[in-house]
């Protein structure tokens, strides 16, 4: 179980981790190896014993350089979901993670809403996107992107009877359709998770693969307007073993594009 140590933590930030099911802790508890915490006027995922810590920062450090130098439209991603011209897709991102990928779409002007299961990962992307929507360059961009806390089957399963999504953040005013569904659940790669940065491995630890990720890829081909796109690893298996239609290479990532099967 992760916690949040309460020290320095708003009143705002301790609300939104109960309400995201996490403990608050006055003090770490014996064996805890991760826990959240307020520091350097953010929220950090800390793993005992380690000096890198894990948060979502729209604003700065590397979003700020992908931003700013990533290749804009020409970056794979951009290519995969089809911005073209004048056309921006409405995506949803399934599987969100920390939003790194959701951000870039936003940046590109896509309209994204991001749905994340772990209520560790949804803790620090709460905590970036109010942050990032508290800045004059940044706030317009994630004005962009909607936070859905919950399972991505149970959502998908949702949106195709008929419900609506309860949203964390930015919730919209009508409920949206999508273009696009985005899928990049995480891949049990022992070899991939040994060469990430420590911090990143940690948090990887954390969260967890996504045994049952190959589920996502009917569902969200009757939910996409126009196509699902897979992010996965170059040599990483076919999602469910199904063919794509289509597929965007990269050194290290593939995008495997699959066209919708309609409702």
């Amino acid at each position: 179980m992760i916690g949040l140590l309460q020290a320095g933590a708003s009143p705002e930030i301790c609300e939104a981790v109960i309400a995201l099911g996490l403990p608050l802790w006055s003090e770490l508890p014996a064996g805890a190896a991760h826990y959240l915490c307020w520091q350097n006027e953010r929220l950090e995922l800390v793993t005992l014993g380690e000096k890198g810590t894990v948060a979502v920062d729209f604003v700065g450090g590397a979003a700020a350089h992908r931003r700013q130098f990533g290749g804009g439209r020409g970056q794979p991603v951009a290519k995969a979901v089809g911005i073209k011209g004048e056309y921006v897709p409405r995506v949803l991102d399934a599987t969100a993670g920390l939003g790194r990928d959701a951000f870039v779409l936003a940046s590109l002007g896509c309209e994204v809403t991001l749905i994340e299961r772990s209520p560790v990962a949804v803790a620090l992307l709460l905590d970036g996107l109010r942050r990032a929507q508290a800045d004059a360059a940044i706030g317009k961009i994630v004005g962009r992107m909607r936070l859905v806390f919950g399972d991505g089957h149970l959502e998908l399963a949702k949106l195709l009877a008929g419900q609506a999504f309860n949203y964390l953040f930015n919730p919209p005013a009508a409920t949206p359709e999508f273009d696009v569904v985005f899928l990049d659940p995480m891949f049990p790669d022992p070899t991939k998770r040994a060469k990430s940065k420590k911090e990143m491995a940690a948090f990887q630890t954390v969260i967890g693969d996504d045994p049952d990720a190959n589920e996502l890829l009917q569902p969200a081909r009757h939910i996409a307007k126009k196509r699902v796109i897979v992010k996965r690893p170059r040599i990483a298996p076919l999602m469910a073993g199904v063919k794509p239609d289509f597929v965007f290479g990269g050194e290290s990532t593939r995008f495997d594009g699959y066209l919708p099967l309609g409702r």
